[in-house]
């Protein structure tokens, strides 16, 4: 299986806790997150993965080289900030064309089955615009905005701010390579507000609903709790 990973994230919320690093660079009980979450993609059977890199990306290239254990690890570089969808877009020629590709945030960690996401996706995989997207139900969806069903797929996207127990978009995706052909939208956007909010009817997201664990560690609070969260969580392989 083959992988982009967007880690071209600046940290700026964690700057309390760790400053001057990128967000998946940041230390957690002693490693890089990012490393981490390689661990976990190579555990999945993941052998190829290409980083998204922008903001001091000269320290994850050193940090990790071209392996990750049995990973190959590719760099797609970002010279100006490209917004998660700019990233993607730039990196998805780098895959190969015969397999569909993931995607995963580099600062989220979601422990899921890829074998059923992967058994899931086929079934539209070759279907025009077709995404399968991972979602977990957390207590409070206000910091990331809910996700509504309807007929089998993806609805709507709720703003943020609302505090409910809802299904939220868990960062992790597989898709086509060819998902941005004939799409003429700007060099910097976001994936989720510029692309897959405003475009919702026309493409064919299709939810895969997980149970796994999940950690952003977006702000200090989640970033103090992975500390010792994220090690217990993986030792149990939740």
């Amino acid at each position: 299986m083959q992988a982009i990973v967007l880690a071209g994230g600046l940290g700026t919320r964690l700057r309390s806790r760790v400053d001057n690093v990128p967000k998946p660079m940041a230390p957690v009980a002693g490693r890089p997150f990012l490393a981490w979450l390689l661990d976990r993609l190579d555990a999945q059977g993941f052998r190829r993965v290409i980083l998204s890199v922008g903001y001091r990306r000269d320290m994850i290239v050193e940090a990790f080289g071209r392996r990750h254990g049995r990973i190959e690890l590719d760099y797609a570089l970002e010279e100006t900030p490209l917004g998660t969808g700019g990233a993607l877009r730039q990196a998805l020629p780098r895959t190969r064309a015969d397999e569909p590709v993931w995607v995963m945030n580099g600062d989220t960690y979601l422990h899921l089955s890829c074998r059923l996401m992967f058994e899931a996706h086929a079934v539209v995989a070759k279907t025009p615009h077709a995404i399968t997207m991972a979602l977990v139900e957390v207590e409070d969806s206000s910091r990331y905005g809910a996700v509504e069903l309807g007929e089998g797929r993806v609805a709507r996207f709720l703003a943020e701010g609302v505090k409910a127990r809802s299904l939220i978009n868990a960062g992790t995706y597989l898709m086509r390579r060819d998902l941005f052909d004939g799409w003429q939208g700007p060099d910097t956007f976001s994936f989720e507000k510029d692309f897959l909010a405003p475009d919702i009817a026309r493409l064919n997201i299709r939810p895969f609903v997980t149970t796994g664990w999940f950690l952003d560690i977006g702000t200090p609070a989640d970033y103090d709790r992975a500390q010792c969260a994220l090690p217990q969580a993986v030792s149990l392989g939740q």
